[in-house]
């Protein structure tokens, strides 16, 4: 007890004693008076009591007594609170994790100063941009950045930025300079006022301003503070010093702040520099700034006092018709002049920045967390059933403690105590499994081995979304079986406890309704893993139409040779003879963009014949033997040749899906299409050489399109080539043999590989987690499911034991209690499944975009998740029933 207890016992002692001499002094005897004075204080326990209720401490001694004889409870029945406790842990564990992705995808906020004022400006509808797109996301010119930066009047600071990559491989100084192969590093670019207008200070050194983003400015860097640590030990002394961009010298001026990592959702930068400094770091294009047709750079500021987002966009969309006038580059496609010119901008909260990772995961995400939401749902209802059956077993204690005084509230309070500690110990548990499922969700999303940065920090939003779904669940499967527990008065109560008694028909009626609930929610989850897995089935049957087994990609960039231009052709066609001629290379040939790789370029084409009909078609460039070398078979005409020059007439091969969208019947070699200009090229006409198998493209998933193949050797000759090469032998052994070679012709060439058959597996992420969370989240569902039945029809056949005797006793076969048994369940079966087949159909639909192949509300796959739960429904009633059979008649007659 407290020293506040021992003064008050003091204190009433000392008012006895006092009583007591008072009395004695009057001419009482001792004895008269010591019971007097007693009689006049009153019980002194009631006393104290009272003194504790007044202190405000008597309920924080009532709820320590409840937890201490809920954990003796649960002492006596380890069984009983480890299937509990494990069952919460595993619902709140997997609901803590998806909502630790969705937080930190959607709801977290950017480590800036104020993210609630920051907006971004762009494009409302990018329809008709026409051009080179650098960024998965909508993005501007730098001509239309620049004229932003000088007409709005809405934001009190505004910046722009783009995403690009360097290669380290020459960087003195960082820790990837002693690494045989390359290293890249993640790239922005930004204007002066980047760092200023966010708010964000330096770890070291200084940040870029408005004075190092100036025409013709000297490159500078600022490092992420992440890659200051990664790779320079987060030393002061990198600050000075000079880091090789991708073979370009550049000095390092700052480090910022620790947290900080871009304005991206799962992409962090290495280093910044400043949007100046692009012409003297490219070495493919040095007319990017002053381009109207290449589109790399967001635009975010910061809303002006007063201005509300939609102020904003009113005063953007006022000013779009002459700054896009004031932007229009004389090279435009004349076609698309006019959609260009009615281009808007608007302005859009960037609280939480922009995410290639929030576009693609948050729908799945969502379905995933309300997929284990239903987990969670089924686990409570599987432990309302367990504290249900524990209350019927425990109403001789609860009449007991009713008879004696105990009020009911007095009853609920502890037994729904027994579930706070239940759902507390669960919450903790499952606050571990969270982590655990966390990292598992993670490494699914980070396909490629790319490093994903997802900050799944416990922040208040999860702390209170963990916390309110333990009190939830204490509630959901605590709160019924402890009304349900108190409702008879004692007198009935003690009267139903004895041997001839049976429990009432209210409370097997519950658990039924529990269990049906539980069948519902099962089917509903077992339906979902079931589609999921059939989609991603179904891409996985996919033909792309060339063979990616044994095919590897290699970009090789000779820029650092700076090779006159006019040499760049005899160069590259020397690198294809040396990578060709390395050990274990089977084919090789030339291509300009690599299938399933994620890009593409496409262009409206025409036949010569028939102008009037125009359509979009992608475009390719590859050389001669590329066709062999993918496994792509020619179905009619011939493949390039060396004949195929520059100075000979331009030529094409084409695919099925060009051929039927030209509309000339199968037999097109030697008609002739145009190609349409673009800013970087006039219009031209090609002679239809060749046509080849439809094969995929940018993904699996996409309907065959037409596909035009230009001739590498009459296209442009960038100082840069891809080769595709087919190989037995595993990349892991042929990428460094490759590089050995290409590292003996020129140490200065930088060599990046990428292995089409890992590329189509990465272009199945999502797909993949969706199939595997489902399938673990159905799987736990079933184990749950297959639990409650178990224990419902296990407390059945107990129940019903002196029935199951009588019948014995009068002659009943096996058969007939078996099938009392079953009948049993097949009820539950059939009213679950009724239930669950409307609720699997609606979740379906809200999935729909989300499957590939297969209807979302599929039947065949719902009859497959209704057949496979009657089949865990079966196996859950088999030792019920088998326990039936083999109770002899007289024990079963002498049973309660």
């Amino acid at each position: 007890m407290s020293n506040r207890d021992d003064e008050l016992r003091e204190e009433l002692r000392s008012h006895l004693q006092m009583a007591v001499a008072d009395r004695i002094a009057r001419g009482e005897s001792s004895r008269d008076a010591e019971t007097a004075a007693r009689r006049e204080l009153g019980n002194a326990s009631q006393i104290q009591e009272a003194t504790r209720d007044v202190w405000g401490r008597r309920w924080l001694e009532r709820v320590a007594q409840d937890v201490r004889y809920a954990l003796r409870v649960f002492k006596h029945n380890p069984g009983f609170a480890a299937v509990a406790i494990i069952s919460l842990a595993l619902g709140i564990g997997a609901n803590t994790a998806l909502f630790e992705l969705v937080d930190a995808l959607r709801l977290q906020t950017l480590p800036v100063v104020d993210p609630a004022r920051l907006v971004e400006v762009r494009l409302a509808d990018a329809d008709g941009a026409r051009g080179n797109f650098n960024s998965w996301h909508i993005s501007v010119t730098n001509p239309i950045w620049e004229a932003i930066r000088e007409r709005q009047e809405a934001l009190s600071g505004v910046f722009a930025w783009g995403a690009t990559g360097f290669d380290l491989s020459n960087s003195a100084g960082t820790r990837a300079a002693s690494e045989t192969a390359p290293h890249s590093a993640d790239g922005l670019w930004v204007s002066g006022g980047f760092f200023d207008v966010l708010g964000i200070r330096p770890a070291a050194g200084r940040l870029l301003t408005p004075d190092d983003d100036k025409p013709g400015c000297e490159p500078r860097a600022v490092l992420s503070y992440a890659f200051w640590q990664r790779a320079y030990a987060a030393s002061p002394a990198a600050v000075g010093q000079t880091i090789a961009l991708s073979g370009h010298p550049v000095v390092i001026v700052g480090v910022a702040a620790r947290g900080f990592s871009g304005l991206e959702v799962g992409r962090s930068f290495d280093v910044a520099l400043p949007i100046c400094s692009e012409p003297q770091l490219d070495d493919y294009d040095k007319e990017r700034l002053a381009s109207g047709t290449d589109w790399w750079l967001s635009v975010f500021g910061r809303l002006k006092p007063g201005w509300s987002v939609e102020r904003a966009t009113a005063h953007f969309a006022a000013i779009s018709p002459e700054l896009f006038r004031a932007t229009l580059s004389p090279d435009y496609p004349q076609v698309s002049v006019p959609k260009y010119l009615a281009f808007r901008l608007l302005a859009e909260p960037a609280s939480t920045g922009i995410s290639q990772l929030r576009e693609q995961y948050e729908a799945p995400l969502w379905i995933l967390l309300a997929t284990t939401g239903l987990v969670l749902l089924i686990a409570c209802a599987n432990l309302a059933n367990l504290l249900l059956a524990r209350a019927t077993a425990r109403q001789r204690e609860i009449a007991i403690r009713l008879g004696v005084g105990a009020s009911r509230g007095r009853i609920v309070r502890q037994l729904l105590t027994e579930s706070l500690v239940l759902a507390t110990l669960g919450g903790v548990a499952g606050a571990f499994v969270a982590g655990w499922v966390g990292r598992a969700c993670v490494s699914l999303l980070d396909a490629g081995g790319s490093v994903t940065e997802l900050s799944l920090r416990l922040d208040w939003r999860v702390l209170a979304f963990t916390v309110g779904l333990s009190i939830l669940t204490c509630l959901l499967f605590g709160l019924v079986p402890a009304f349900s527990a108190t409702r008879r008065a004692s007198g009935i109560a003690m009267h139903m406890t004895t041997r001839a008694s049976t429990p009432g028909r209210e409370s097997a009626a519950l658990r039924r309704a529990l269990v049906i609930a539980q069948i519902a929610l099962s089917i509903v989850l077992l339906f979902g893993s079931l589609l999921f897995t059939r989609s991603l089935r179904n891409v996985l049957a996919i033909d792309p139409g060339f063979r990616p087994s044994g095919l590897v990609s290699a970009e090789i960039a000779f820029t650092r040779l700076q090779l006159p231009p006019a040499d760049n052709a005899m160069y590259r066609k020397s690198l294809l003879e040396r990578v060709s001629g390395v050990p274990g290379v089977e084919r090789a040939g030339f291509v300009n963009v690599v299938p399933m790789s994620g890009f593409q370029t496409s262009n409206t084409v025409w036949a010569e014949a028939n102008p009037s009909r125009r359509f979009m078609s992608l475009l390719n460039t590859v050389g001669p033997g590329y066709l062999a070398t993918a496994g792509i078979p020619l179905v009619a005409g011939r493949d390039f040749n060396v004949g195929d020059t520059s100075t000979s007439s331009s030529v094409a091969i084409v695919n099925e899906a060009f051929v039927a969208a030209l509309g000339r019947g199968p037999q097109v070699v030697g008609l002739r299409f145009t190609r349409e200009s673009t800013p970087r090229t006039r219009e031209r006409t090609f002679e239809i050489v060749g046509v080849m198998r439809n094969s995929k493209y940018v993904d699996l998933k996409e309907k065959d399109k037409p596909v035009v193949f230009l001739a590498d050797a009459q296209m442009g000759q960038p100082p840069y080539v891809r080769i595709v090469i087919r190989s037995a032998v595993p990349p892991s052994a042929l990428t460094p043999a490759i590089t050995r070679t290409l590292r003996q012709v020129d140490p200065r060439l930088v060599v990046d590989y990428q292995v089409l058959s890992e590329e189509i597996d990465d272009s199945l992420v999502r797909d993949r987690m969706l199939a595997t969370l489902s399938g673990w989240f159905g799987i736990l569902a079933g184990v749950l499911t297959l639990a409650g039945l178990y224990g419902l029809m296990a407390y059945t056949v107990a129940r019903r034991t002196n029935e199951i005797g009588i019948r014995m006793a009068l002659g009943a076969r096996h058969r007939s209690i078996v099938r009392l048994v079953l009948g049993e369940v097949g009820m539950l079966v059939s009213v679950g499944a009724v239930t669950g087949a409307l609720l699997a159909d609606a979740a379906g639909r809200s999935a729909a975009s989300l499957v590939f192949g297969v209807k979302p509300s599929d039947p065949v796959t719902l009859a497959a998740a209704i057949a496979l739960l009657a089949a865990i429904a079966l196996v859950a009633s088999y030792l019920p029933a088998r326990r039936a059979i083999r109770v002899a008649p007289v024990t079963a007659l002498r049973a309660e």
